[in-house]
C-alpha cells in the first residue's frame, strides 16, 4: 500500500511523479502550518486557505485558544507567507452555523450529546471547502490532522490510525466516504514525532505559529461555558432530577445542561442512602426530567446507531473489530452489523458514559472501518429499565 495521492508524508517528492494543486486549510495553528509546510517543500502547488467561521469572529474564542478568531486568520496569513505560498480566506459563516452551530443546539435541545468537530470535519472541511477546491481545479485538500490515508493496488482507497497513536484524530475524521479520501492529504499522520518536535519543526521554518497553544474546547463558545451558551440559546426550563425509582431528589435549569454519565455539578440536595456518587443515568427532553443513579447502572452492553458512512465498501454480515467511543477514549472490543440502516452493535465487555448523539467509530486493525451517530444503548441486565 502507498499513502493517498503519493504523498509520502516527508519531504521528499510525491511517490507518483505527480505535481498536485493542493488547497491547505490552514487554522492558524501549528498542525495545519507545518502540513502546509511539508506539501509545498514536496513538489506540489500549494495554496492556503482560512476558513471564516463566524459572521462576527469576535463571538468566537479571543486569544490563541481557539480556531475561528481574527487571530487566528492573521497567524494563518503570516505562515503562509513564510511558506511563501498565495492565502485566502473564505467566507464559510453561514454554512457552518447551519449545519455545526445549530445541530449542535439542536442535539443538545432532544437530550442528546453531539461532537461539534466530527460534524466540521464532515460538513465543512471535506464537504464543503472540499466541493468548492474541486470546482476550482484543486486536486487535494490538505489539513494538520494525524491520520494517515493509503491507496492499495485495486485503486481503492483506507483512512487508518497516525503512526503515532498518541496524536491520532482518525475518530474526528471516521465520517470521510472514500470519494472525499480520495482527494485527502494528511502530512503529518505518516510520521513519529512528538508535538514539540513539530513544533520544533515550526521554529524551524521560521513559523510563528510554533509556540502557539492547541486549542481543545469547542471554538465557537467563547468562553469555554458549554451550559451557559445553550442557556443563550434554549432559555431556562426547570425540571425534575430524579432517581432509580422515579423519586424528586433535585431541580434543574435545563435537561440539556447534562450529558450520560456526569457526575459533577448535579446540585443534588442530598446524598444517596448508600453515600455513593450519583451519574446522570437518562436525560429525557420531552418531559425535562433527568435521571441519576449509581455508576453501575450506566453499564452498556448494546447500542443501535444511525447514519453510518463508511469508508469505503459498507461492511456485510456480522463482523469483530474495535470500537472508539470518544475522541479521546481508548479502544474496545465489539461485535457489529449492518441491518438496513441501523447499525447493531454489541460489547465484549460493558462499558460506561455511553450517550445518543455520540459518534461510535469501528476499526479493523489501525484501518477506519466506519462510524455512525449512537441512537440507543442497552444497559446491562440488572439495570435494563435504564435503557437509553
Amino acid at each position: 500500500m502507498t499513502d493517498s495521492l503519493g504523498f509520502p508524508g516527508a519531504p521528499s517528492g510525491p511517490r507518483d511523479g505527480r505535481r498536485l494543486r493542493v488547497l491547505a486549510a490552514m487554522s492558524g495553528g501549528v498542525d495545519s502550518a507545518v502540513a502546509a509546510a511539508r506539501a509545498a517543500e514536496a513538489g506540489h502547488e500549494v495554496t492556503g486557505v482560512h476558513l471564516a467561521l463566524s459572521a462576527n469572529p469576535q463571538s468566537f474564542r479571543t486569544g490563541a485558544r481557539g480556531c475561528c478568531t481574527i487571530e487566528d486568520s492573521r497567524d494563518a496569513r503570516r505562515a503562509a507567507d513564510v511558506i511563501g505560498i498565495p492565502f485566502y480566506c473564505w467566507d464559510l459563516a453561514e454554512r457552518f452555523r447551519e449545519d455545526v452551530v445549530e445541530d449542535f443546539i439542536a442535539e443538545y435541545e432532544a437530550g442528546r450529546t453531539p461532537n461539534p468537530c466530527l460534524r466540521c470535519n464532515e460538513k465543512i472541511k471535506f464537504a464543503a471547502l472540499l466541493d468548492k477546491a474541486l470546482a476550482l481545479g484543486f486536486d487535494a485538500v490538505c489539513t494538520g490532522h494525524y491520520a494517515t490515508v493509503v491507496l492499495n493496488e485495486d485503486g481503492t482507497r483506507e483512512l487508518h490510525r497516525a503512526s503515532d497513536m498518541a496524536k491520532d484524530q482518525s475518530y474526528v475524521l471516521g465520517v470521510l466516504d472514500e470519494k472525499q479520501l480520495a482527494h485527502a492529504m494528511f502530512p503529518l499522520g505518516d510520521t513519529l514525532t512528538t508535538k514539540d518536535e513539530i513544533r520544533a519543526e515550526a521554529e524551524r521554518r521560521g513559523l510563528a505559529v510554533a509556540k502557539k497553544p492547541d486549542s481543545h474546547d469547542i471554538c465557537f463558545i467563547a468562553d469555554g461555558d458549554t451550559q451557559g451558551f445553550l442557556a443563550k440559546h434554549l432559555g431556562t426550563s426547570e425540571g425534575d432530577i430524579v432517581d432509580e425509582t422515579g423519586t424528586k431528589i433535585g431541580t434543574h435549569e435545563g435537561a440539556y445542561g447534562f450529558t450520560i454519565g456526569q457526575r459533577k455539578g448535579l446540585r443534588i440536595g442530598h446524598p444517596a442512602p448508600d453515600g455513593k456518587p450519583r451519574y446522570v443515568l437518562d436525560i429525557s427532553p420531552v418531559n425535562n426530567t433527568v435521571t441519576v443513579g449509581p455508576v453501575e447502572a450506566l453499564d452498556v452492553t448494546a447500542l443501535t446507531a444511525i447514519k453510518p458512512r463508511w469508508c469505503g465498501v459498507a461492511p456485510e454480515g456480522v463482523g469483530t473489530y474495535t470500537a472508539q467511543l470518544r475522541a479521546h477514549g481508548g479502544e474496545t472490543s465489539v461485535t457489529a452489523e449492518l441491518v438496513g440502516e441501523e447499525l447493531r452493535v454489541s460489547f465484549a465487555e460493558p462499558v460506561r458514559g455511553v450517550a445518543p448523539g455520540q459518534a461510535i467509530v469501528l476499526y479493523d486493525g489501525t484501518r477506519v472501518v466506519g462510524s455512525a451517530t449512537i441512537a440507543a444503548t442497552d444497559r446491562a441486565p440488572a439495570n435494563a429499565a435504564h435503557s437509553g
